[in-house]
């Protein structure tokens, strides 16, 4: 008699029906765990979504976030305004005639060719012009600007202000306090002749690039008051207005950037001249060139990361500057230029030194 719990059992399998049971469930599991590629995961990207070509007379532009960091392209365009309210790779711009252009923070280069009557707001890494004729250019641009068969160029500190342009300079890897707007290399240069000089500096940037007049690029809330800038709005090469200047230093810290920027508040509203910037990093050499017998004491600060200098001009720079710094900065760590005698030597010590590092 057969147990309670007995079970009959079931026929035997064949070879064959063994092979096919297997193969069906190796391929079912490779249905289920097929090998996953980051580059399958990827939004393909439409290059329309990057190019404007072609406009005549249009308002274009993107929005903070469109862009993102990719490469961008714009192309015989006419009479048109186009703004880029984000940050990107690189930017070209080819045959555009008469058009007014904003251009977010660019992580490598800007090359403009064969332009022509165009006004321009720009931040990059790298600028560069070839064939173009009447170009005027608010710029920021971490290295030397270089101009090449171009004539009749204009270039003015950038100002601009939005909300989301600071964390846009920082995801193109710019510092706002390297700035070289006004230190152009032509790289044709003709005898006798000037192929570029530099906007008043009672340019009003509105004049040049308007405010978006569409609906949705209307959203962005833009400044263009050179006190709420992002870039500070330095004087560059334009002629000081007194031969006395002064240098501070910064070191790396939780605030460097929002005590630059009150020192330049500070000073500039006592009627001083914000000169030039720079964000740099030191080594303990480097120290010893630019701080000499004060360098033991700021060596250990230069480990913490990059210092920020300014360089401001006037009369009575050196006594302002040291007072801003004990009222509004007493527990803070500053290289401040000692004596108007030292200043000048300061301030030519660092900027070398400085270039020199940016292979300038």
């Amino acid at each position: 008699m057969g147990c309670l719990f007995s079970r009959r059992r079931k026929p035997a399998q064949s070879e064959q029906q063994q092979a096919a049971v297997g193969a069906g469930r190796e391929a079912a599991a490779g249905e289920e765990k097929a090998p996953q590629y980051s580059w399958d995961q990827r939004a393909k990207i439409d290059p329309k979504d990057y190019t404007f070509s072609g406009l005549k007379g249009e308002t274009v532009g993107r929005l903070p976030g469109k862009v993102a960091g990719q490469q961008f392209i714009i192309q015989d365009c006419e009479n048109c305004s186009i703004y880029i309210f984000d940050h990107s790779a690189t930017i070209t711009i080819d045959d555009c005639v008469n058009c007014q252009i904003f251009l977010g923070p660019i992580k490598g280069s800007v090359f403009f060719r064969d332009c022509k009557d165009c006004k321009c707001i720009v931040a990059c890494q790298q600028f560069r012009t070839r064939d173009c004729r009447k170009l005027e250019v608010f710029l920021c641009c971490a290295t030397q600007p270089i101009i090449e068969s171009s004539t009749g160029m204009k270039f003015g500190c950038f100002q601009y202000y939005y909300p989301e342009l600071a964390l846009q300079f920082k995801d193109a890897g710019l510092s706002i306090f390297n700035n070289t707007w006004s230190n152009i290399h032509d790289f044709t240069p003709v005898s006798g002749e000037n192929n570029w000089g530099l906007l008043p500096e009672n340019t009003v940037v509105q004049d040049y690039v308007p405010l978006p007049s569409s609906e949705e690029l209307k959203a962005v809330r833009i400044s263009t008051d050179a006190t709420k800038s992002i870039i500070p709005v330095t004087r560059g090469r334009r002629q000081k207005s007194s031969d006395e200047s002064c240098l501070a230093v910064f070191f790396a810290g939780d605030y460097t950037t929002a005590n630059a920027r009150k020192l330049i508040d500070e000073m500039t509203g006592k009627g001083f001249q914000l000169v030039q910037t720079k964000e740099v990093s030191m080594k303990a050499e480097d120290a010893h060139r630019v701080f000499q017998q004060r360098a033991s004491e700021f060596i250990p600060l230069l480990e913490k990361g990059p210092v920020v200098a300014l360089e401001f001009s006037g009369d009575g720079a050196v006594e302002a500057c040291q007072s801003t710094i004990n009222d509004v900065f007493s527990g803070t760590k500053v290289f401040v230029s000692e004596s108007k005698a030292s200043a000048s030597q300061d301030v030519d010590n660092f900027y070398n030194f400085a270039d020199m590092q940016m292979g300038m």
